[in-house]
């Protein structure tokens, strides 16, 4: 069997062209702090204001927050998207309790 040189070089650049997606999603992200607390709040059936963000990082196209709501309960969300490559769009976050 035979590789075509066009097939290996493009098995080589996959994991460098996933890499530079990674890091233009993180430094292209336009989440504001506001537009979690909405998004997240709707997940978890509060309003906004019930919530406050305590911690958020973005790695690659997702966005990891730490919430804690007026009740005491705090959550970890993930929201996906908000950035360059989903021009600016979000899935719904998934939140689970701590």
């Amino acid at each position: 069997m035979k590789f075509k040189p066009a097939l290996l070089a493009a098995s080589l650049l996959v994991p460098f062209m996933l890499a530079g997606c990674s890091a233009v999603a993180s430094k292209t992200n336009t989440l504001s702090d506001e537009r979690i607390l909405s998004e997240t709040s709707g997940v978890l059936g509060m309003s906004p204001s019930d919530l406050t963000l305590l911690e958020r990082r973005t790695e690659g196209v997702n966005t990891y927050v730490t919430l804690k709501a007026k009740s005491g309960k705090t959550y970890a969300c993930t929201v996906n998207g908000g950035n360059l490559l989903s021009f600016g769009m979000t899935n719904p976050p998934v939140c689970n309790a701590r």
